[in-house]
Order: C-alpha cells, then structure tokens, then sequence
C-alpha cells in the first residue's frame, strides 16, 4: 500500500478498534485514535517482522509503551495476520481470555508485556545494545505516550541511548497533549519537547501524526542516522477521527453509547470518504 491507500485503510481499522472497545465493553479509544497511524505505518512499511518471522533473531523489534492503547495494537497484529479479528472480538477483556487491556507477549508478535509506563523504551535500549553486540542489522522501534514522559526511567533511558550511540533504535511520542488527569502540560508540562530531547543526544524529527506521507518520511530518516537515536514526535489529536471523541481527556478510557456509536461510526465513514478523494 501507498501511503494514500494506507491513509483511506486507516479509517477501516477505527473502525476495528471501535467495535472491539464496545465488544468489550472497556478500552483506551481516544490513545487508540491518536496513536494508529505511526502502529499502522511501522507494520506495513517500516518493520520487519511477519508471523512466520516472530521467533527470527534478525527480525525488527517492536514495543507498544503506552500499552494501554491496545485495542490499536490489536487492530493493527489482526490486519497483517498475527492475530484473528472475530476472535479478538469475541474474547476481549473476558475472563480467561488472552485478549487484555495491555500487551500480553503469549500472543504471536508481542515482545513483551506493557502497560506500566516508562518501561518501553529502557527494555529496547536494552535489545538495541544487543544487537550492537551481536552485530545484527535489526532496528528497535517503540511508541510511548506523552503523560508517560513523566517516568524517570524514560529520561534514564534517553541517556543510556545515547551514550552507546544507538542508532539502531527509533521512538516515537504520541504528542496528543492529553492524558487521564488532563492536559499535559498542566499535570508536568514538556514544551518545548523537541529541545529536551535534542539536549540529550537524540536526533529529533517533528510530523503531523496523522500523515502517513510525513510519519513515512520520518521512519526512513531514521534509518539514515549514523551514531544517535533518533526520536519521532508525532504531533496527533486524541480521539482522531470523530469530534465526539476528539482533544476530550474524558474519552481516555471510555466507552460510547449506542447513540456516539452510531455518530462515531459515521464519521470514520466521512473520512475514508474524504480521504479517497485526496490525490
């Protein structure tokens, strides 16, 4: 697919991620909204990995941070074959079900469990010192969310990254600017983003985080940088896709009502409409 197919794509994939979350009647949609397009892109284009390459140790590593937006994840490992939609569907967040809120890494193409922020990016700093040591080619990608920056751990992490020159891992922020208690930069507030990041030792690179042109143009960026980590920060609105959900902190973790369902779903409509019309 070419970024316009994956952009008209994306909206069949909302709408995946909606009748998951009402499936199961809980879920983080408004993260989930935001996030899906650099998911979406890095699973498509960008990552090496396929099913039957799960278990390969030259394969591309990939960990969800803010794995609370899961049903994105999910959406996402159904649509290239990791995982079954109706299954996903019809087990999530049931008892017994491996089907949970979080990353669960019993499940094929899941690296490692997540949910607790602040811990995605010191594991791959971890994987991408292996393979350095390894002297593998694989490249490690995660995406965390803004309000997880918070973590010490991360900024810990961002040290360590550059320090060993890991230029073999690429994170990506999902800069929606909201999180379960507000705004971002009313909780602990992060402009200018950008600089912080680039006083560490990151090579930084700044996209429209619902442009599968720019997020593309950023991904192959990376892969140029020599010496450096490189940082993407996807600036995205939570909720994308419906003004019932959108830059709202209520929609955190919500689920609609038979009514914003139906609304919802006419708007996902809307913009794969739109969007096939865009040359």
């Amino acid at each position: 697919m070419d970024n316009r197919e994956l952009t008209i794509h994306s909206w069949d994939l909302r709408q995946d991620i909606l009748d998951i979350v009402m499936a199961g009647g809980g879920g983080h949609i408004g993260g989930d909204m935001s996030v899906l397009a650099p998911l979406l892109l890095l699973y498509k284009r960008h990552l090496r990995v396929t099913p039957e390459t799960v278990d390969d140790p030259n394969r591309d590593r990939f960990v969800l941070s803010k794995g609370h937006s899961m049903e994105a994840y999910y959406a996402v490992l159904c649509d290239c074959g990791f995982l079954d939609l109706e299954d996903v569907k019809a087990r999530f967040n049931k008892l017994g079900s491996p089907y949970i809120g979080h990353p669960h890494n019993v499940l094929p193409g899941i690296e490692m469990n997540s949910g607790s922020l602040g811990h995605g990016l010191p594991v791959c700093v971890g994987m991408a010192l292996a393979g350095k040591m390894d002297k593998r080619d694989y490249r490690v990608y995660t995406i965390m969310g803004d309000g997880e920056l918070a973590e010490g751990s991360v900024w810990e992490a961002a040290m360590a990254a550059a320090k060993f020159g890991l230029d073999n891992l690429c994170a990506v922020i999902d800069r929606n600017r909201l999180q379960i208690s507000g705004s971002t930069e009313d909780v602990m507030p992060e402009d200018p983003l950008e600089d912080r990041w680039s006083a560490f030792g990151w090579n930084v690179l700044s996209v429209d985080g619902s442009s599968f042109e720019e997020l593309d143009g950023a991904f192959e960026a990376a892969k140029t940088v020599k010496g450096r980590p490189t940082v993407i920060v996807s600036n995205s609105v939570k909720g994308y896709g419906s003004p019932v959900m959108e830059n709202k902190a209520g929609w955190h973790h919500k689920v609609p009502t038979a009514e914003e369902y139906e609304q919802i779903k006419a708007d996902f409509l809307k913009g794969k409409e739109a969007a096939q019309y865009v040359q």
